[in-house]
């Protein structure tokens, strides 16, 4: 089975998408949908990712919550410079953040933290230095913003995907 599917979660994940897209459940719609999981499975499968290993799923979850929460606080924090009309003094600027975190899942959803938090965006990742470049919109304090990314973020995404 896995020789001619060799992702099927992933396949049927596209195919689902891909009626979703099209709004159409079309015999045509259902036969590209599912020919085009089919070929990304494979192509995925040449891909050959590291193996997924989750070894604290309570620290997830209490990563999860707290990113929820960073993501509001920064939401409200945006809000009041927007509204408030402090964007002329706003700051910004770009951050590099030494980072010890070297698994290839626990850095993709560092990046996704990042860009999912507004006023943040992942720049670039320089795999040899491991340095993470970030852009904040409102950068009062580097060090600040160090701290936050390695301890908050990124030592328990080390801790979970190790």
């Amino acid at each position: 089975m896995k020789r001619w599917l060799p992702y099927p979660t992933l396949s049927l994940f596209i195919l689902a998408t891909w009626l979703v897209l099209n709004q159409s459940l079309a015999p045509g719609h259902l036969l590209l949908g599912a020919g085009l999981g089919l070929a990304l499975g494979f192509a995925f499968r040449s891909l050959q990712p590291p193996p997924l290993r989750i070894r604290r799923r309570g620290l997830l979850l209490r990563l999860v919550l707290r990113v929820t929460a960073d993501v509001i606080r920064s939401n409200l924090a945006l809000l009041r410079i927007i509204v408030g009309g402090r964007s002329r003094s706003v700051t910004s600027g770009f951050v590099s953040v030494p980072l010890d975190l070297t698994n290839p899942y626990g850095l993709a959803v560092l990046a996704c933290i990042i860009t999912a938090t507004p006023g943040t965006i992942w720049m670039s990742y320089e795999t040899q230095d491991r340095i993470l470049l970030i852009h904040v919109f409102d950068l009062v304090d580097e060090a600040e913003w160090i701290r936050t990314i390695t301890e908050r973020y990124a030592q328990p995404l080390q801790e979970i995907f190790a």
